[in-house]
């Protein structure tokens, strides 16, 4: 009784200390509200970029003198403390309120030390790996001057074709979720303070329902119901708010046929009344703009619908800062919405402690210990380990002797730059160790022979379009024969080859859609022509989305995929082809057998006529030429070693709204090394007055076991575990049979039965 009542008193302390600090910031912004013009309101809410890291065609003009009129509320697109501190000096010393900027950045997969890709991340399901990752990120960012990272993005994605998918973490709402508040622990801190030196204030993106587009076509738009909207795309985005994210940033797509960024029910009934979201709402780059595009009119227009939509920071495009005077004037818009926009602002930057100190995380100390430190370098490394998946490996080729001769073919295998892989916007590919670095560095008393065997693509026209940023797909001077002939002359000589093979890293991200997610023919050609040799090939793929790879599956005996691994990628790499690490990866998203298939997803429902079995039925649910099933299914990757899995134990066959189901069973390493399984577990209800999924996970477990070990696992599920969102987007739950499933992957699981009562 004691302990409860000091808990009690404990949290009541807190609240009120919270008020406390509410007070005094609602005090300290209104205070400097009432000395500021509508002008210099509305400079607030302009976020501009001077060049650097952008992501559209247009670069903002005339920074400085727009700094020093009070026109400008934050910048993003440089870094370094000397380049930040001058620019906030001109805010400091030469505007008339002094009021000091917001610094910003696309901080993805770390700033300066850049970890595996967020869906390579993903695919570690290991939540405290992730958020030590966006913790290194903020430690570094903010050393070098940045308030703001423009990260987690947590747009679920079923289409592999869509080039963002690289960013997030897959297909599934739960496992989105999870990564989603750890990623926010990780950049803003455990307690959310963000006048920590070391913090960044995060900004979930994109806003929503990005991850759907049309087409799988960047920029495109997007249409579903609002059911589908709650139960699957939205509970990511919600995660990130009750995790306490500073910002959110809003999407480029339509919803119910109104752009995200005018789209009052979203920034406004859902985000800030249904979810209490109090914190800063910021466009994405000329989002308010391209509004004209999709037909909401001129841009005093859409700026306008914007503003009175709920968002509070127009970035690049300027439209608040050149017409919403003008709208005032003209009654579009009000005051009350300018100052509510410009208050959002003002405490965003308070809570960061700019007003205390405008240059407090402008820190060349700290920048030149902590950026790209040793400590930092092996973190990434560990984590890029855990992120790749083992697709294949037929009569154990892998792990890899450390003796004999390996062949390492392949285009990217002498590629720093590509390690990074897309958004590593202040990675320098110079400090990257490529993937012959890593086998040389990890090959022991092995002879390591290289070949580029091939070009990436042949395709200049394409490789134009993937080489905006710089030369990813590059042209050897020899033609296509003479590069072949040369790998494989090398790899008959060799005891096994190591054909390291994929997409350049900006094959993926913004703007790197594709129609085509195979391997490019060039490389095709490459790995027929390995085969052909009759020395076991290992694949080691590079790649930032699915892709089809039914014929490699089929004739390569090892396929070990890397997704984009970081600074530390070639080391890491080597880690897992030499056993220094048993590869634990689990995919989080399903790998189609082709892009006829797309979009191909586990959590699927049925249809009238669901096909029972894998073989082709008249008259189902099935295609004539291929398989319904991916490829690869979600949650699946393998081990060198091997797990087995008993029967699911229930601590009960009937379970009321008010108890708690425990599922367990013991999962045993039954291989020759020690290894990492996650244990992963679905549901099913299998009537519901709202049709529900075949599976949805719910819960999952990392487990490390020893050869010959054996661990019970136990999960307990509660209601809320059983609820869906109803037609009136109320979560409830329907007493009724369920089934409930765990395996190492979606596919490939255990099943037992229960029932909820009234």
């Amino acid at each position: 009784m004691k302990k409860i009542s000091f808990i009690i008193i404990a949290s009541v302390m807190v609240t009120l200390q919270l008020y406390a600090q509410d007070a005094k910031m609602n005090a300290f912004v209104s205070e400097l509200m009432g000395k500021m013009t509508i002008d210099e309101k509305i400079g607030q809410l302009n976020l501009v970029t001077p060049g650097g890291a952008v992501t559209g065609s247009v670069v903002s003009s005339d920074v400085d003198n727009k700094i020093r009129n009070g026109q400008v509320g934050g910048l993003f697109g440089i870094t370094g403390p000397d380049k930040v501190h001058k620019a906030q000096e001109i805010a400091v010393n030469n505007s008339r309120l002094k009021i000091p900027l917001l610094f910003g950045l696309d901080v993805i997969h770390g700033h300066r030390t850049i970890f595996p890709i967020p869906l390579g991340l993903s695919c570690s399901w290991d939540t405290a790996l992730i958020e030590r990752s966006a913790r290194i990120a903020a430690t570094e960012a903010s050393a070098d001057g940045l308030d703001w990272g423009f990260s987690p993005m947590v747009d679920i994605a079923r289409d592999p074709r869509w080039g963002r998918i690289a960013e997030g973490a897959g297909e599934d709402p739960f496992l989105g979720s999870q990564i989603a508040r750890a990623m926010v622990k990780g950049y803003q801190g455990a307690n959310n303070d963000l006048t920590k030196t070391d913090v960044i204030m995060a900004c979930v993106k994109h806003f929503a329902l990005y991850g759907a587009e049309d087409a799988g076509r960047d920029y495109n738009t997007t249409d579903m119901s609002r059911i589908k909207m709650y139960q699957y795309y939205l509970p990511p985005y919600k995660a990130a708010v009750d995790a306490g994210v500073g910002t959110v940033m809003s999407s480029f797509n339509e919803i119910d046929g109104i752009p995200a960024t005018g789209n009052k029910w979203l920034m406004t009934d859902l985000l800030r009344k249904q979810w209490g979201f109090k914190g800063l709402v910021v466009t994405d780059y000329t989002a308010v703009n391209e509004m004209s595009a999709h037909g909401e009119g001129d841009l005093q227009t859409v700026s306008a619908l914007a503003l009175n939509a709920g968002i509070d920071m127009d970035m690049v495009g300027e439209g608040f800062l050149t017409t919403l005077k003008k709208s005032l004037q003209e009654g579009k818009v009000t005051e009350q919405g300018i100052n509510d926009a410009c208050r959002r602002v003002l405490e965003a930057k308070y809570k960061l402690g700019l007003f205390d100190n405008p240059y407090r995380r402008m820190d060349m100390v700290r920048a030149n210990k902590e950026i790209l430190s040793a400590e930092h370098r092996k973190a990434a490394r560990e984590t890029a380990a855990h992120s790749f998946v083992l697709l294949k490996n037929d009569n154990q080729l892998l792990p890899l002797k450390k003796s004999g001769t390996i062949a390492v073919i392949g285009p990217l295998a002498d590629s720093k730059r590509n390690m990074l892989g897309t958004w590593s916007v202040s990675g320098d590919p110079a400090k990257s160790i490529s993937v012959l670095e890593g086998i040389k560095n990890g090959a022991g008393a092995a002879n390591i022979v290289y070949a580029k065997g091939a070009n990436l693509s042949d395709d200049r026209e394409f490789a134009k379009h993937v080489n905006v940023f710089g030369t990813e797909i590059d042209f050897d001077n020899r033609s296509a024969d003479e590069m072949l002939t040369e790998a494989t002359t090398i790899a008959s000589k060799a005891d096994v080859v190591v054909a390291v093979l994929g997409e350049a890293a900006d094959m993926t991200g913004e703007s790197s859609s594709m129609s085509n997610i195979g391997l490019q023919e060039s490389q095709l050609n490459l790995l027929k022509a390995l085969i052909k040799t009759g020395k076991p090939v290992v694949i080691v793929l590079f790649n930032g989305r699915p892709m089809t790879l039914t014929w490699e599956n089929d004739h390569a005996p090892a396929i070990l995929d890397v997704w984009f691994g970081g600074t530390e990628a070639g080391n890491a790499i080597a880690d897992v082809l030499f056993g220094n690490y048993d590869p634990s990866g689990k995919l989080t998203t399903s790998f189609p057998r082709n892009v006829g298939q797309i979009p191909i997803y586990y959590n699927h429902k049925n249809t009238g006529r669901p096909l029972d079995g894998n073989e082709f039925q008249k008259f189902r649910s099935d295609y004539l030429d291929v398989s319904n099933d991916p490829l690869y299914p979600f949650g699946y990757g393998l081990s060198y070693t091997r797990f087995s899995y008993s029967d699911i134990s229930l601590s009960k066959k009937e379970i009321s709204p008010n108890d708690k189901l425990q599922v367990r069973l013991t999962v045993t390493n039954t291989g020759n090394f020690d290894g990492e399984e996650t244990v992963q577990l679905y549901i099913r209800d299998m009537v519901a007055t709202i049709t529900q999924p075949v599976k949805e996970l719910k819960a999952f477990q990392k487990v490390w076991l020893k050869k010959g070990e054996s661990k019970e696992v136990s999960f307990t599920l509660s209601i809320d575990d059983l609820k869906f969102y109803n037609s009136d987007l109320n979560l409830i739950y329907e007493p009724g049979d369920f089934k409930v499933f765990v395996g190492g992957n979606s596919r490939d699981v255990k099943e037992a039965g229960f029932t909820l009562t009234k």
